[in-house]
């Protein structure tokens, strides 16, 4: 069987989840892989409650799913607002890290939220080459300069690697595994 998924026919896996493109220029090939894996993260939420979304790993872990989208979010601003589009933007919630779950704040506004900074990511990236450059706002490199396909590339293992501690929880709270 073929499947075509190329820029021009892009494609569906039975899930919903968009198929990343197996041919085509660099830039397309690399965001659509970073938009299958934030399809997968959104999926291992999918169907799931509020309660759910707080189970715990396994101790002595507090990660949750909850605590995953709203650390995305978080990264999504920091990678996209603050170094590539050089705004100086507060963090998305309050607290020391996104990871903190807070009683009022449920999945449906968590994953808008996180949403939004999906969309204001796109935003300051369209019309920037891969080769465009921005600076890293804090942490033990800060400063240095950054290419937007760098940030491209490390959005794609940040949500790799957190995908794969989602399939961990999403497997502890109902016995759901793959994809």
């Amino acid at each position: 069987m073929t499947t075509d998924t190329s820029a021009d026919s892009p494609r569906s896996l039975p899930d919903g989840r968009p198929v990343p493109h197996l041919t085509g220029d660099e830039r397309a090939m690399l965001e659509s892989w970073l938009d299958f894996h934030r399809a997968t993260l959104e999926l291992k939420c999918a169907g799931l409650d509020d309660a759910q979304v707080r189970t715990a790993s396994a101790e002595p872990s507090g990660l949750t799913l909850l605590g995953l989208v709203q650390h995305l979010a978080e990264v999504e601003r920091n990678w996209f607002q603050r170094a590539v589009g050089g705004l100086d933007v507060p963090p998305v919630f309050e607290e020391e890290t996104g990871y903190a779950l807070d009683p009022r704040r449920g999945l449906d506004e968590v994953l808008g939220v996180w949403r939004r900074e999906i969309a204001r990511g796109r935003e300051l990236c369209a019309g920037r080459s891969l080769d465009d450059t921005g600076r890293i706002p804090d942490g033990p490199v800060a400063g240095a300069e950054v290419s937007v396909r760098w940030v491209l590339i490390h959005m794609i293992e940040e949500y790799a690697r957190h995908n794969g501690h989602a399939d961990l929880l999403r497997e502890r709270i109902d016995g759901v595994t793959g994809a």
